[in-house]
């Protein structure tokens, strides 16, 4: 599954889209199979949210984790690492990049555009139909060009993370799938995974054949258990 994708893999969604837990839970299937798996925090945009969070669990599993030049959890200035650049450099790397969502996150990509080889780069958007922004065909695709315009990497995937948290049931997954399906026809970015929550929705099995995309099963690391 993951290791199908390309080297370097740039994960986004506009706020409230679920990317972090994606990029997360995919960090975590990512060094069940790869020598050197690492992940970039370069999420200036969401302070409640962040990959970096989880450094301890990540690093226990054998991940890298690169995230601001400010180690405390509780400092937020948008200071970036030099360290972020090694691994397009050294294809020894896998490479996760959890970029903050909307146009604002993406110029931090447009950075890099230089260094970068795009040609083993999959750029992954996170869509969540339930949110604002992202609840129809037209906010979905304008949401895709502003990424793009202001990144100046195009999206190869779009990650289907519709969901209404504990309230989800199969059929919200399967409503996204609906929308996402439309803007995969209008735009030619594939569907590259549908997720599902385990903790709500329990048999993924029940989405095969349903849904586009390689169905990717997660578990909440983000959210505390109150929320």
């Amino acid at each position: 599954m993951v290791k199908e994708d390309r080297r370097i893999r740039i994960i986004t969604g506009y706020y409230g889209s679920g990317k972090t837990e994606f990029a997360v839970n995919y960090a975590f299937q990512l060094a069940k199979v790869a020598k050197r798996p690492a992940i970039a925090d370069l999420d200036i945009v969401n302070v409640y949210f962040r990959s970096r969070e989880k450094t301890k669990e990540m690093e226990d599993a054998g991940i890298e984790v690169i995230s601001s030049s400010v180690v405390e959890d509780n400092c937020d200035m948008p200071a970036l690492s030099s360290k972020i650049t090694v691994p397009f450099l050294d294809k020894s790397y896998d490479y996760i990049m959890d970029l903050g969502g909307s146009e604002v996150g993406a110029k931090v990509l447009g950075r890099f555009g230089d260094t970068i080889d795009k040609s083993e780069v999959d750029f992954f958007m996170v869509v969540n139909i339930f949110r604002p922004e992202t609840g129809s065909v037209e906010e979905i695709i304008h949401q895709i060009e502003l990424l793009e315009f202001t990144s100046g990497f195009k999206v190869t995937g779009l990650v289907n993370n519709s969901n209404l948290i504990h309230e989800t049931k199969a059929e919200d997954i399967i409503a996204g799938d609906e929308f996402i399906r439309q803007v995969s026809d209008r735009t030619g970015i594939p569907i590259r995974y549908t997720t599902c929550m385990l903790d709500e929705v329990s048999d993924a099995d029940s989405l095969k054949g349903k849904v586009g995309g390689e169905i990717f099963p997660m578990h909440y690391n983000m959210r505390k258990i109150w929320m």
